[in-house]
C-alpha cells in the first residue's frame, strides 16, 4: 500500500468534483475547492474519521468493498478505479466481457469517414461496423454468417482469408493475430467467448497451436498493412487505431501517404464503392 500517493490521489480525486457533481445541494458558502471530507465519507458509506486518515496518510488498508465504494464516490473512470486499487496494494476487479454493441459516438466517427476506410472491430477480432470504403476493401462483412464476421477465426481457418494479403506478409501477420489474443485472453480470463475462440483455433488449426505455445503477447497497434485488392492493386496503407477501452473496441481508419501509388489507387477504390457495379467480381475476405 502506497499510503502517500494514495491520499494525494483521494485528495485530488475530492478537489476536482462540485456538490452537483454528485447530486448534492451547493449548500452554504465554501472555503475550499471541490467536496467536503465529510461528503465523499457519505457517499462512500465510511466514518468521516477513516476517510480522513487516509487522506493524512495514517490509515490501514481499505478492503475491496471500500475501495470500490469510493470509486463510486470520487466518480473514477475504469482506469482510474484501477489506480486507486493498485495503490491500496490490490488487484483491480476484472473488467467485463467485451459487447457487440458500438458506442453512438464511434458510429459517428465512423460515419464522417466517407472517404477513408473504416471500420469497429472487437479486440478479439469480430467485424462490428464498417463504413462503405471499408467494405470495399475488405468485404461486406455484415453480408457473412455470424461466425465469418471474426477476423481471426477466418485467417486461421479459411484459406481464401488470405488472398488479400502478399504471402511474404502472412507469418508476421499471423503471428501478431495470437500475440493479441494472447494478451486478451489473459485480461479477461472469464471472458466465454475469447476462451472459446481460442480452443477452437488451438484445436482446428496446427498453425495457431503452434503459435499459442510461443506465449508472445503484444496488443494491436497503429502499423502498416499490405492489401492485394483485385479491382485496384496493391495497396500500402497505414492502420491507425482509435480505442474504445470499456468495450474493448478498436476504430482503425485505413489511410495511404499523399503522392504515392497506393494514395491514387484507395482514391480509385473510395470511387468504385460508390459504384458497387464495379466491385461485382470482388469479394475480398477480411482484414
Amino acid at each position: 500500500m502506497n499510503r502517500a500517493e494514495l491520499a494525494d490521489f483521494l485528495r485530488r480525486g475530492r478537489a476536482r468534483l462540485e456538490p452537483s457533481d454528485v447530486g448534492l445541494a451547493p449548500g452554504a458558502r465554501r472555503r475550499i475547492q471541490g467536496l467536503r471530507r465529510e461528503e465523499v465519507a457519505s457517499l462512500a458509506g465510511m466514518s468521516v474519521d477513516y476517510y480522513t486518515r487516509l487522506e493524512q496518510r495514517r490509515g490501514p488498508r481499505p478492503s475491496r468493498q471500500m475501495l470500490t465504494a469510493l470509486a463510486r464516490a470520487l466518480r473514477l473512470t475504469d482506469d482510474e478505479r484501477d489506480h486507486l486499487f493498485h495503490l491500496a496494494g490490490e488487484e483491480p476487479p476484472r473488467r467485463q466481457p467485451t459487447s457487440s454493441r458500438v458506442r453512438p459516438g464511434l458510429l459517428l466517427i465512423l460515419d464522417r469517414l466517407h472517404d477513408t476506410p473504416a471500420q469497429v472491430v472487437s479486440d478479439t477480432g469480430e467485424v462490428l461496423a464498417q463504413n462503405a470504403p471499408a467494405k470495399a476493401l475488405a468485404g461486406d462483412a455484415a453480408a457473412r454468417p455470424p461466425r465469418d464476421r471474426n477476423l481471426i477465426r477466418r485467417f486461421f481457418l479459411d484459406p481464401t482469408a488470405r488472398e488479400l494479403f502478399p504471402a511474404e506478409d502472412h507469418p508476421a501477420m499471423a503471428r501478431a493475430q495470437v500475440a493479441s489474443l494472447r494478451a486478451v485472453t489473459a485480461a479477461r480470463p472469464d471472458d466465454p467467448e475469447a476462451a472459446a475462440l481460442v480452443a477452437e483455433l488451438r484445436s482446428h488449426s496446427q498453425e495457431f497451436a503452434h503459435l499459442w505455445t510461443a506465449h508472445e503477447v503484444s496488443l494491436r497497434r497503429a502499423s502498416t498493412k499490405r492489401f492485394r485488392h483485385p479491382v485496384v492493386g496493391l495497396l500500402e496503407l497505414d492502420c491507425e487505431i482509435l480505442l474504445s477501452h470499456e468495450h474493448h473496441h478498436q476504430l482503425i481508419v485505413y489511410t495511404a501517404r499523399p503522392g504515392t501509388e497506393s494514395h491514387e489507387r484507395l482514391q480509385r477504390l473510395r470511387q468504385a464503392s460508390l459504384a458497387p457495379a464495379a466491385l461485382t467480381h470482388h469479394s475480398p475476405s477480411g482484414v
